[in-house]
């Protein structure tokens, strides 16, 4: 059945990608087309034909659309230089207004050549129209035969009268398979045949035992092997494809097997359809066992029941009921009523006698496996909630939406393998079927995918190197296009046919009409690949101004960086008109809901636009640059970039801070470094009372004029500020040629103000307190305190209790805030 499947997906991309139908050379035959359309719409019209002869008829109408799809296109140029020349005369006159005869017959011309040209395309439009009717009709019947086959009620295994009938199905097939073998084995020139073929027979049956005896075990410990190979470049994805070979042996060994019964010519044909079967149902149970292995594969040590060997015992019984089910639908089914009928012409009451009885015999079997499968189903359902279960204490972690979908599919596999059943024992068997075993297919599937995408993981880091991680960008990229190229072979699984995808993908390329214009893959693809190579072409160009011609230039950085930007502005803009134009995109019918949405967006977009709107005034009028030292918003920093919506400024404690360009438009900036690198650089000092002002201030001033950095023109000076509370205030005020070294001069000229002090004898003052203390008698050894009352502060405590003597320096004190003077004599 996968190898069914994969060749059928094989067919439908080979569809896809051939043309659809050849077309033949000249007009289209419409004489045939209406003959063969109308059989076509009565054979429909009856509903007694078959779904293989509905398919061929419908193959046909396919390629007539597809004839008359192309013929659309006839004289295309030739129609569009005639309604150009049409259109050169101007438009026709109003009614009763006479026109030069000259015109008027010109126009009357055109307008004949150009019904001629049009009519070929009008003709196959209309052809088109009635085949893809015919199209739908015919997968309109045969979706209502598929549903009627669904809801078919077939005898119910529950009722102990079916029983017989599948007893009766496996006695008959026993003795059908003993009566042919019987007779091949009494013909002596069958004998003959096998004895012609014996060392190939014998040669082909060790090969055969050999391989499905040992070649699994020597594969798995091949894989060990190499799995222990801590040192190997790529020895996960070696050691995984190699474990494939556990897969591929063994059947070659049944492959080899099945030839050898097949030369010794002692088999009837019966028989040999059963055994010619047995490779693809080997391949089918040794896959599912592989694929529970690389999903659920096995810990080191690991010698308990687990999850994970749960998993791929569920696994194995999945692939073994499925490779029952194929067995029944591919070998029993088509000769169940060949077997209970027995051989020969049968009446119409003894048909359909023989029909209900292979009805009710296959129902016998299939629901037991219906059964069998579902109970491996609910298991496996209950693994994947048991591991989807940490997606709720895990929403913020990378793989809550990974184990999310898990309890999600664990919890549609619970409910199939509950519905399915109950549906198989009620007499649904069609319908159990259609739930059962897609499921099942579509857990291979996941697991495929799951074990591809595992592959690329180890591939990208073999490739890359060791510090690469599974979890970068192109493995899961590589993991999406995997699944999104499993959705034909899923939508094939739950019943789809080829000729719907074909269908859909035709309905793809035609495209959708979005406000009048219809866009289709092709136009896409060419808009990104025009616009790719101008987006690309634009990054050249700046790169190379930016590195070759504006270094060699008197413009500053600032202005460099504005004129590269502004000019990837321009290629974009650019790159995207001429990829929408070269697409044949016409964004003229869209220009009156565009218009309507304008309001709207101009509304929610209001901000960024203002952003964007101040970012290229920014890089245009260039009152910062990058490089500046600005300060914004009570911010200080260096302009690190500017782009259309926001400036990035670095910090001096080396944080980003990302500032909207509409700020610096409209609010005040500081630019420190703008035009020139000079500012001003103010110094307080502050010296005690009792100086001299003039030698201080003398001492400043050549205390500034000696620092490097600080400019002559104009020169330093020192001024006397002030009186203050503590001190008598300076300032040193000077120009320094970098604004950008101002703390470190500031901090330099603080350094050698205080050398300088030192050396002349010069108080710096600092903050002094009077200290008055309101009973100085307390602090006599002799003290005794009254008994009545005690004076603390400004309050009296009655009665209270004479206190412990204190120590000497104790007693209740005042501060008093007048700094500067002399303390009391009481302190």
């Amino acid at each position: 059945m996968i190898a069914r499947l994969f060749l059928r997906v094989l067919l439908l991309t080979l569809v896809l990608a051939l043309p659809v139908a050849a077309q033949s050379d000249g007009e289209p035959n419409y004489k045939a087309f209406t003959k063969a359309s109308s059989q076509v719409e009565e054979a429909v019209a009856k509903g007694e034909i078959s779904d293989a002869r509905l398919s061929d008829m419908r193959a046909e109408m396919v390629k007539w659309r597809t004839t008359f799809t192309e013929a659309q296109g006839t004289n295309a140029s030739q129609i569009d230089t005639l309604k150009s020349q049409i259109a050169a005369l101007g438009p026709p006159p109003a009614e009763g207004t006479p026109e030069d005869p000259l015109i008027a017959k010109r126009r009357d011309d055109l307008n004949t050549q150009l019904s001629k040209l049009q009519a070929p395309g009008i003709s196959a439009t209309e052809a088109a129209s009635r085949s893809d009717a015919i199209i739908r009709a015919i997968d309109k019947l045969i979706r209502e035969r598929q549903a009627d086959k669904l809801l078919r009620l077939s005898p119910s295994v529950a009722n102990p009268v079916n029983w017989p009938a599948g007893a009766s199905l496996l006695r008959w097939m026993g003795e059908w398979i003993y009566e042919e073998t019987h007779w091949r084995f009494t013909q002596p020139v069958n004998y003959e045949t096998a004895r012609d073929n014996a060392p190939l027979i014998i040669g082909l049956i060790l090969g055969a035992l050999l391989l499905l005896a040992r070649g699994g075990a020597w594969m798995a410990r091949l894989t060990r092997w190499l799995l222990t190979k801590t040192a190997m470049r790529g020895r996960n994805l070696i050691s995984g494809i190699v474990s494939f070979g556990q897969v591929l042996l063994p059947t070659a060994g049944a492959v080899m097997a099945t030839t050898a019964l097949e030369k010794t010519a002692l088999f009837g044909p019966i028989l040999s359809s059963l055994y010619l079967l047995a490779p693809g149902m080997l391949f089918v149970v040794l896959a599912a066992r592989w694929l529970g292995t690389r999903v659920f594969p096995p810990q080191a040590g690991e010698g308990v029941i687990t999850p994970g060997a749960e998993g791929r015992v569920y696994a194995l019984m999945l692939g073994l009921a499925f490779m029952a089910y194929r067995l029944i639908e591919m070998w029993i089914a088509p000769r169940a009523e060949d077997f209970l009928g027995g051989a020969g012409e049968l009446g119409s009451e003894r048909a359909a006698d023989v029909a209900a009885k292979a009805d009710a015999a296959l129902s016998v079997l299939q629901v037991p496996l219906q059964v069998f499968a579902a109970l491996a189903l609910f298991r496996m359902g209950q693994l994947l909630r048991r591991q989807g279960n940490g997606a709720i204490l895990a929403e913020e972690a990378d793989g809550a939406f990974r184990l999310g979908l898990l309890r999600w599919l664990g919890n549609a596999l619970l409910l199939i393998a509950v519905a399915g059943p109950v549906l198989g024992v009620i007499g649904y068997v069609s319908a159990a079927n259609a739930l059962i075993w897609p499921a099942v297919q579509t857990l291979g599937l996941l697991a495929l995918v799951i074990t591809l995408q595992s592959f690329l993981a180890e591939l990208y880091v073999t490739v890359s190197g060791p510090e690469a991680r599974r979890d970068a960008l192109l493995p899961v990229l590589g993991g999406f296009l995997l699944s999104l190229a499993s959705m034909p072979v899923l939508a094939l699984i739950w019943g789809a046919r080829v000729e719907d995808l074909i269908e859909l993908w035709t309905s793809f390329q035609a495209g959708i009409s979005v406000g009048g214009v219809r866009i289709s893959p092709t136009s896409f693809i060419t808009f990104a690949v025009v616009f790719t190579i101008g987006y690309t072409l634009t990054r050249i160009f700046q790169g190379a101004l930016k590195a070759s011609i504006l270094p060699r230039t008197t413009i500053d950085k600032g202005g460099q960086n504005a004129i590269v930007s502004g000019l990837g502005y321009v290629g974009i803009l650019l790159a995207a008109l001429i990829a929408i134009s070269t697409a044949g995109i016409n964004l003229s019918s869209l220009a009156i809901v565009a218009g309507a949405l304008s309001v709207g967006i101009g509304f929610g977009l209001q901000t960024i636009v203002q952003n964007f709107v101040s970012g290229i005034i920014l890089l245009v009028e260039r009152p910062i640059s990058e490089g500046d030292w600005i300060e914004v918003g009570g911010r200080q920093g260096i302009v690190k970039n500017i782009s259309v919506r926001a400036t990035i400024i670095e910090t001096f404690d080396r944080t980003d801070v990302i500032v909207p360009n509409a700020d610096l438009i409209s609010g005040a900036v500081t630019n420190w470094t703008r035009g020139n690198k000079t500012g001003r650089l103010i110094v307080p000092v502050g010296v005690a009372y009792g100086n001299d002002t003039r030698r201080i201030e003398a001492m400043l001033a050549e205390i500034a004029q000696a620092h490097p950095l600080v400019m002559m023109n104009p020169p330093p000076f020192a001024v006397f500020t002030g009186f203050g509370a503590d001190s008598l205030n300076f300032e040193i005020r000077a120009i320094l040629s970098d604004v950008n070294f101002k703390l470190r001069v500031h901090s330099e000229m603080n350094h050698q103000i205080a050398e300088r002090f030192a050396r002349e004898g010069i108080e710096i003052p600092f903050p002094q307190r009077d200290v008055w203390i309101r009973n100085p008698e307390m602090l006599r050894s002799d003290y005794v305190p009254p008994a009545e009352k005690m004076v603390v502060g400004h309050g009296t405590i009655a009665a209270a209790p004479a206190p412990a003597r204190p120590e000497p320096g104790e007693g209740i004190a005042v501060l008093s805030d007048n700094d500067g003077a002399e303390e009391g004599d009481d302190r």
